[in-house]
């Protein structure tokens, strides 16, 4: 259950009629997600998204990440708009919360997605990173080399056994950084398929952008390649793979440089999700409401992509 700080119909009514969106008509526990506290919000105006930012959120992000979804949202992409209060802010409190509310965007994320739908999110995120270029706010990427280096370290102070095999087998790739010299841009850093909705088979949304920031655009295909193509032990699902990149490139081409690349971006990505998944194993507070998510299947995939050839 993603609520972590309960929400009373009375505490959240002044709230939503600060940022204009009408009268309260019901206020729905939201169960997904792992982050953040989320509430449906029906009002005479509409359907909408009340979120509480926790303690993992950066907060000084918040701008970035809600005013690129509004920048792509004006771009004609299905990302989810944020409600300003009078002051024409995004953001500000409710129950000791830092909260936000944004517009209802429909349709469900696919769990067994076709090829299909696999190509329509490659092509998805190709526009994406195309819509963000002119995009003018900068955030480094909160998951970073050195971010990366103090997650190793942090789990290396617990580690034993297993454990220990994992993390030396992320070793090589904790504060590698081959995209440096690629195409940036702004990234949404967290393209997993339950951040992206379908209504039938067509994008309806693309939501949760709180790791988003600037990296190159190749280093997030890898993290959505490394999401998208692999079944849920971490085995490779070739034609997933080669249908993902395949809508991708149908958009934004990739360069000599960023195919030869892509290998080691991708043993990257699977290096970031295997640490902060080892992390939370580790540093499990055992009265909260999420269970940690096993490394594993991101250790097979890091294994998987450290012997993908290189591209001529």
């Amino acid at each position: 259950m993603a609520v972590f700080t309960p929400v009373e119909e009375a505490d959240a009514d002044p709230f939503i009629r600060r940022f204009g969106a009408g009268q309260l008509h019901a206020l729905t526990p939201i169960a997904e997600g792992i982050q953040n506290t989320n509430y449906r919000v029906d009002t005479d105006q509409g359907r909408f998204v009340l979120t509480l930012f926790e303690a993992r959120t950066e907060v000084a992000s918040l701008p970035f990440c809600l005013d690129l979804t509004d920048h792509l949202a004006t771009r004609g992409l299905p990302t989810a708009q944020p409600l300003r209060d009078g002051a024409g802010l995004t953001v500000e409190h409710l129950n000791d919360r830092l909260a936000a509310i944004l517009q209802w965007l429909g349709g469900a994320w696919k769990r067994q997605p076709s090829l299909a739908n696999h190509t329509a999110a490659g092509a998805m995120l190709a526009r994406l990173h195309l819509s963000a270029l002119d995009f003018k706010g900068v955030r480094p990427n909160p998951v970073g080399p050195s971010a990366r280096r103090d997650l190793f370290e942090a789990c290396a102070r617990r580690t034993s056994g297993t454990d220990r095999a994992i993390l030396d087998r992320c070793s090589p790739w904790v504060e590698a950084d081959p995209g440096r010299d690629l195409p940036q841009g702004p990234i949404h850093a967290d393209y997993f398929p339950d951040n992206v909705l379908f209504e039938g088979d067509a994008i309806s949304g693309v939501i949760d952008f709180y790791y988003a920031c600037n990296d190159a655009l190749s280093y997030d295909l890898a993290i959505a390649l490394s999401a998208w193509g692999f079944d849920a032990e971490g085995v490779a699902i070739p034609a997933a793979l080669e249908a993902f990149q395949a809508g991708y490139e149908s958009l934004r081409p990739l360069s000599p440089a960023e195919l030869r690349a892509l290998p080691a971006l991708g043993a990257v990505a699977a290096t970031r999700f295997t640490l902060t998944r080892l992390h939370d194993q580790l540093y499990h507070d055992p009265s909260a409401l999420v269970t940690p998510k096993d490394p594993a299947p991101f250790v097979r995939r890091l294994d998987w992509w450290t012997r993908v050839p290189l591209a001529a």
